[in-house]
């Protein structure tokens, strides 16, 4: 279901309830005299809410989102259980449902981490790492990524100490501007290849490159422009069912 219809019908609805009677309803019974005629139910709930539904709107739609990342293919940048917030105005200002952009307020920089909706099923969001750029060709080999030709550089950090299952190998990587961290599975491996971005379209991994369904399966592949979703940037609550309680020094930390 999709939440951004459900708030765009919620406010049309109650904003012309509460005009029809500011403009008509009202005005009649003020005019019959009738001093115990009372606001109708339905006009005073919609004069109620209509206000909070539209701030609620506008700054889902024009300003952050919030997200909960419900899998660990961003692992160790976001991990399962985390809350984020998305900057919506990062990559344009775009209606509520159809997604259309409006106002072009900037374009995904490599290393940022994005969310966008999946291509298959535009219901779903997918929140992933921008990797290859419009235009770029991106090699995939050896846990090596290549862009244009240019190695991307890669400092091996050593096993991960917070893996709960299978052994983990953690790195850093310098994409562009941001150095961010990876993780790799001990023996393991994913799927390699040759990836040649269209113009208007972005290539996107997760940084868990062994356990990460992104661009380089078929079930995502390259992502269109009009499907971005927003720029994901910070973290504010940090709490999944297979923990305790909130993981407190995750909560307000930056997105990289």
């Amino acid at each position: 279901m999709d939440f951004a219809l459900i708030l765009v019908i919620a406010c049309v609805v109650s904003g012309l309830i509460w005009a029809v009677d500011a403009l008509w309803l009202r005005p009649a019974r003020q005019r019959s005299g009738d001093e115990a005629a009372r606001e109708p139910v339905v006009v005073e709930y919609a004069r109620s809410f209509f206000p909070i539904i539209l701030i609620v709107l506008v700054v889902r739609s024009f300003a952050f989102e919030p997200f909960r990342i419900p899998s660990g293919s961003m692992m160790p940048t976001l991990l399962a259980g985390d809350f984020i917030f998305v900057s919506k105005w990062s990559y344009g200002l775009r209606l509520p449902v159809t997604n259309t952009r409006i106002i072009a307020t900037g374009d995904p920089l490599r290393g940022d981490v994005m969310v966008f909706r999946l291509p298959r099923d535009p219901a779903v969001n997918y929140i992933k790492r921008v990797v290859g750029l419009p235009g770029d060709e991106v090699l995939y080999r050896n846990r090596q990524l290549m862009i244009n030709g240019e190695v991307v550089p890669i400092r091996e950090l050593g096993p991960w100490s917070e893996s709960p299952g299978a052994p983990l190998l953690h790195a850093m990587e310098q994409l562009g501007e941001t150095e961010h961290e990876l993780l790799w599975r001990v023996g393991g491996g994913s799927r390699e290849g040759r990836f040649v971005v269209p113009d208007g379209h972005y290539f996107v991994m997760g940084d868990n490159r062994d356990n990460s369904t992104d661009s380089r399966y078929a079930e995502v592949g390259m992502i269109p422009e009009e499907l971005l979703v927003g720029r994901a940037v910070r973290i504010w609550m940090s709490w999944d069912a297979s923990r305790p309680g909130p993981v407190w020094n995750r909560i307000g930390k930056a997105i990289r």
